[in-house]
């Protein structure tokens, strides 16, 4: 990996060495997301105005140095690491948040939580909903690069349909705009949803615009137990088919509610132990969920084994435990990890289920799923021991076939975490080499000299050949 010695010098010698840092320390921070697969960047810019990253974008096509931008670097799929070590973009000093209560709108910058960005709207009286399980820590720049959603995706959208305007800088330096902090804007092409979901790729994102919207006056919550994963799937849909929306909507199947209830010790529903449940709640105006309650609560007991109710926040609380401890409580099953956040439409979930069981005994590994049937965004766990050579094997093929079979029920093989590194052997199960060609083209003219963020989406990348990192994220666990 080329060493950038002349570039990085003349980049400190304009910005200065509290900018631009190049102490080992530094570096190895910056040289891996939460793909946890490492590579040594040769300095890391902390900008501390515009000018400094219009001087670092000029200077990078000058000398051709690969610059990669991050913020908390929660990235699964290793969309904020470092490929071609270069230089690392820094924005989590980014980080001012505006609320604008009469027009329902904060303006924020790149480094704002997510979480920040939710409380500040709630004390304004306003709801920001989307929700990624890693939101007390990761940063809207990051969640804009992703287009990240959440539990909330299936009633209120992801980060998309809540972006407004952003600013930024191209690949060249140049600082740009993308709309403007209205509800409407058609003045010519639309390039700020051509940022959204591009994984850093296209510009880096400064600042946004965001839409918020009133906070739900009144909130509901139910859980349920089902005999079968595919009750819980009909049941779901035959739910959908009344036109109730439900704010969220979790499934856990019958593997990650065991996993739960080993870590909490007790079981979610008593003479229910480790069956799939379904996690709703309502929200909007009292008088709404007091009317959609009424018909909740007549399908639950159409159709499933059990259920329980919240009577208030607290009780709410509780029922969450299951959703919250699960993911975590799988490492039981293996020491790593693939977590697939693939997309199922909603008339194939069935035939996905048995996809499913079919991967399990075929692969012979513990295939744990839950998600979002929301939005049907259903995060597949593959489990297997990193240093049992036969159990990698069986993941990589594994996750080979899940990725086919996707497609194949006319899928998506990402809904929040994006290509990155980690999806780029399945980017063309996905796309024709049509539509490849044009993102491509959309690349080179955005970034003629390819600067941001190289090496990623387009380039097939062999997760299976890096060693990853044994290290911990507190995200890791959510």
């Amino acid at each position: 990996m080329k060493s950038y010695a002349r570039a990085t010098a003349a980049l400190k010698r304009q910005l200065g060495g509290k900018v631009v840092k190049t102490q080992p320390a530094a570096r190895e921070a910056a040289s891996f997301d939460s793909s946890k697969i490492p590579f040594l960047p040769a300095a890391v810019i902390f900008p501390r105005k515009e000018s400094d990253l219009g001087a670092t974008l000029a200077l990078a096509n000058r000398f051709r140095v690969p610059v990669t931008v991050r913020g908390r670097g929660t990235s699964l799929t290793g969309s904020a690491a470092p490929r071609r070590g270069g230089w690392v973009v820094d924005m989590l000093g980014w980080n001012r948040i505006q609320i604008d209560a009469e027009a329902g709108m904060a303006q924020v910058q790149a480094g704002a939580k997510v979480a920040a960005i939710q409380n500040a709207a709630e004390a304004k009286g306003w709801f920001y909903p989307p929700d990624p399980s890693s939101r007390e820590f990761c940063t809207i720049g990051g969640n804009i690069a992703c287009n990240a959603g959440g539990m909330h995706g299936g009633k209120y959208g992801v980060t998309r349909d809540f972006v407004l305007a952003l600013q930024g800088f191209l690949p060249t330096g140049e600082f740009v705009q993308w709309g403007t902090p209205t509800k409407k804007f058609s003045a010519g092409f639309n390039l700020r949803d051509l940022w959204i979901g591009s994984e850093g790729m296209l510009g880096i994102v400064t600042g946004a615009t965001l839409k918020l919207i009133p906070q739900p006056a009144a909130r509901w919550t139910l859980l349920a137990a089902f005999e079968t994963e595919m009750d819980a799937f009909r049941a779901v849909r035959a739910l959908f088919a009344t036109r109730i929306q439900p704010a969220i909507c979790e499934f856990l199947d019958r593997y990650s509610v065991l996993c739960a209830e080993r870590a909490t010790g007790a079981t979610v529903f008593p003479g229910q132990g480790g069956k799939p449940v379904v996690l709703l709640e309502l929200a909007g105006t009292a008088s709404e969920v007091r009317e959609q309650k009424q018909a909740v609560l007549a399908w639950v007991k159409r159709t499933a084994r059990a259920h329980r109710e919240a009577r208030n926040r607290a009780e709410a609380e509780k029922l969450w435990t299951v959703r919250r401890k699960c993911s975590g409580a799988m490492f039981e099953l293996g020491d790593s990890k693939l977590n697939e956040d693939v997309v199922v439409p909603l008339h194939n979930w069935e035939r996905f289920g048995r996809i499913l069981e079919k991967l399990r005994r075929t692969s012979k590994l513990p295939i744990p799923t839950f998600g979002h049937l929301g939005d049907g965004n259903l995060h597949v766990n593959i489990m297997y021991h990193r240093a049992d050579p036969v159990e990698c094997r069986a993941a990589e093929a594994a996750v080979q076939q899940l990725m086919e079979a996707v497609v194949a029920l006319g899928g998506a093989i990402s809904g929040e975490h994006g290509i990155g590194l980690a999806k780029t052997p399945f980017l063309r199960l996905q796309h024709s080499p049509a539509q490849v060609r044009a993102m491509q083209a959309v690349k080179h003219a955005l970034d003629p000299k390819g600067i941001l963020n190289p090496g990623k989406m387009f380039e097939v990348f062999e997760v299976w050949k890096h060693e990853r990192l044994k290290v911990k994220f507190p995200w890791d666990h959510k």
